[in-house]
């Protein structure tokens, strides 16, 4: 794709999230586009926020289990920017209204101490890296229609990212096996879903290693204090107005997200 069709694109993406209209997907309308081409879309996403006072606190790592890697026909994950705007406080409403097919995931969350770049991070250096783990619930959100995403649609549109809610217990990541963390996720009370650490590339450490070892080379940087996700232990689950979803962690404590009742206009 040249520069101005990738700047067609991401306008197209950036005019979704303005209107709340999701568009078609984008492999059917650039059915040309390639995993580079897709990853230069959302890097235009980002420097429009940027641009607009939106500072990148972080980054997602998508498709980090086995079986979302097998359904998108992908032998590895991919990678998303956090804003400062898309962290939200635990227990206080959060407008629905702002997304447009909301899910939520339950994720360890990293919460890095010193700066992290690759290539050559190993697991040492990761963990050398991490000042504390919480609990976090990621919403994520598509601006395609009806999720139709091929890995070329959800690289592009920020790894369908869409909103993060950390939990307030920091845990040292030494206190704990991250692998064998349980966590069960309730919707307004009810079990939504369970699964384990384990799930996130055999652990959740490996996608923050990979993630630092993949954005080193394009010149960026995990800095300390960025929140680093690193991939969901559970399905992802739809949200409506007024629903309150929790994820409990062993070990970790649980972390509550609310939705109010709005609707977008």
């Amino acid at each position: 794709m040249d520069a101005s069709t990738l700047q067609e694109a991401a306008a197209a993406l950036l005019s979704a999230y303005e209107t709340g209209k999701p568009i078609a997907p984008l492999i059917e309308t650039y059915p040309a586009a390639t995993l580079e081409d897709a990853y230069r879309i959302q890097q235009r996403l980002v420097r429009h926020w940027a641009e607009r006072g939106d500072e990148v606190r972080g980054h997602k790592v998508g498709l980090a289990s086995a079986a979302m890697q097998r359904q998108m026909g992908v032998d590895q994950p991919d990678y998303g920017h956090l804003t400062a705007s898309m962290f939200h406080l635990e227990h206080q409403p959060i407008p629905i209204g702002g997304f447009l097919q909301p899910r939520i995931e339950p994720e360890i969350a990293f919460v890095l101490g010193s700066r992290l770049r690759g290539p050559g991070v190993t697991v040492a250096d990761a963990l050398r890296a991490v000042d504390f783990v919480v609990p976090a619930l990621e919403i994520v959100d598509s601006r395609i229609q009806d999720w139709k995403i091929s890995i070329v649609d959800t690289i592009a549109d920020n790894a369908s990212s869409g909103g993060v809610v950390l939990g307030s217990r920091p845990t040292a990541i030494g206190d704990i096996d991250l692998r064998l963390v349980g966590c069960v996720l309730h919707q307004n009370g009810e079990i939504a879903a369970t699964g384990a650490g384990g799930a996130v590339l055999g652990s959740p450490v490996n996608a923050l290693v990979w993630l630092a070892n993949t954005v080193g080379p394009l010149g960026v940087a995990l800095e300390p204090g960025h929140v680093v996700l690193p991939g969901s232990m559970t399905r992802a689950i739809p949200v409506s107005p007024g629903d309150t979803v929790v994820a409990t962690m062993a070990g970790l404590g649980s972390v509550t997200a609310k939705f109010s009742g709005e609707e977008r206009p």
